[in-house]
């Protein structure tokens, strides 16, 4: 497959509304308010979060459509939307194969085995190890993974999904080594962005190429279907930095066991599984969670987070302060700072 590598700037788009919230306005609207620990009040927060006591409601619904480029050009089928809108996720196997993934899979190795990027903010270790687990901005830091984020195989597919333009707001490649790979705790990835990054809206999708083959041995992505349609608030606030800790194991943010018991009962689990090439895209409020990784395969992938430039971050929700950028990038951030 011949790869049509379209810079993002350069794919043109019109929004296409639906009678859910579609746009960030709806979000935003007398936000500004701040409370006396620096962050916003949440008493007008669509998706309130990090609560000090339990709320009312085991999860809230969705405020926001799911697939809001139906009519855009791109990849996907309107059968492939329609599976994503339903489950929140879509698998497709094969995306990427033989020269081009073996590339992609030299890239990776180069990137992982870079001592200068050891002790650099954007890189995670594991717990008990220094062996690199995630390295954050990896877009930047590589010509060839920027192409990637570029390729209309992947950005097309966001396009549709997003409904306009998208933009980068987090790259990374996660590595789970043989036998030593750590798992991490059910959570949604919106939740997180805007308590502590500002994210207005459920407006980004994430798409994830495997590397390696995933089996149910080598701890793959599990995942929820139809959670993505439901926002499940959070106990706890969040402590200062509290990115120092929760990219090596999350324990604010993520769900109560009695909300996962009642959405596991209705909707059950899934883990998609196939050879290295496949692409995962799903959405940014998908529970999902990992276990460690018993067996002797590793398993890796490379991450994109795509988002629309009109619900790009801004202060957040449930923190004191932004995250670092290499977390979550504005559509105007340059490369320079990464080489």
């Amino acid at each position: 497959m011949t790869v049509k590598s379209t810079p993002l700037n350069a794919v043109t788009a019109h929004k296409q509304y639906s009678e859910m919230a579609d746009t960030p306005n709806v979000h935003t609207t007398n936000r500004n308010v701040r409370s006396t620990q620096g962050q916003r009040t949440q008493g007008q927060d669509a998706y309130p979060s990090r609560l000090a006591s339990a709320s009312a409601q085991t999860w809230l619904p969705r405020q926001d459509a799911v697939v809001k480029g139906r009519q855009l050009s791109g990849p996907l089928s309107q059968a492939q939307l329609d599976e994503f809108e339903r489950k929140g996720f879509l698998f497709i196997p094969n995306l990427i194969e033989g020269a081009e993934l073996e590339e992609l899979r030299q890239e990776m190795k180069a990137l992982m085995s870079n001592d200068e990027y050891l002790n650099q903010d954007f890189s995670v270790t594991e717990p008990e190890s220094q062996e690199i687990r995630s390295l954050f901005a990896v877009h930047f830091l590589s010509e060839r993974l920027g192409k990637l984020a570029s390729d209309e195989r992947v950005a097309g597919a966001a396009r549709q999904i997003i409904g306009d333009d998208p933009y980068v707001h987090q790259s990374r490649i996660n590595y789970k080594p043989g036998f030593a790979g750590k798992g991490f705790n059910w959570h949604s990835d919106f939740e997180t962005w805007h308590a502590e990054d500002g994210m207005p809206a459920m407006h980004a999708v994430s798409a994830s190429l495997i590397l390696t083959d995933n089996h149910e041995f080598n701890g793959p992505l599990m995942l929820i279907p139809g959670s993505h349609k439901k926002f499940v608030p959070c106990l706890g606030e969040t402590p200062e930095d509290n990115h120092k800790s929760s990219l090596k194991a999350q324990e604010v943010g993520v769900p109560s066991p009695e909300a996962l018991t009642e959405l596991v009962a209705e909707h059950g689990i899934e883990a998609p599984k196939g050879k290295a090439g496949g692409l995962l895209l799903f959405d940014c409020n998908t529970l999902h969670a990992s276990n460690a990784n018993l067996s002797p395969d590793p398993r890796s992938n490379v991450f994109f987070v795509f988002n629309r430039q009109d619900n790009r971050c801004r202060e957040p929700y449930a923190a004191a302060k932004q995250r670092p950028d290499f977390l979550a990038h504005s559509p105007d951030q340059q490369a320079q700072q990464y080489r």
